[in-house]
């Protein structure tokens, strides 16, 4: 889990909205999306593995993804999070 303190100052890389844990619904949409193939990065690389933490743009429409407890916030690491 990522501390309070540093998720209140982490922000968009592109937009520079906050951002928020993803709650486990959203990761779940999103983790169904990955095990049907076809889920790219914003850079465009193919997103193949399942995430089980991830920070999610105050819009709801990217999430940046927290992989052995470091959130990875490039912009083309943001994954497109459909009806977002």
């Amino acid at each position: 889990m990522i501390d309070q303190d540093l998720l209140s100052i982490l922000a968009c890389p592109a937009t520079h909205q906050p951002l928020a844990v993803a709650n486990a619904e959203a990761l779940a949409a999103l983790n169904a999306r990955i095990s049907a193939g076809g889920v790219k990065n914003v850079g465009g690389k193919d997103v193949t593995e399942a995430l089980t933490e991830g920070l999610l743009r105050e819009d709801g429409k990217v999430l940046y993804p927290i992989r052995d407890g470091i959130p990875f916030l490039l912009a083309e690491e943001g994954i497109e999070v459909a009806g977002g």
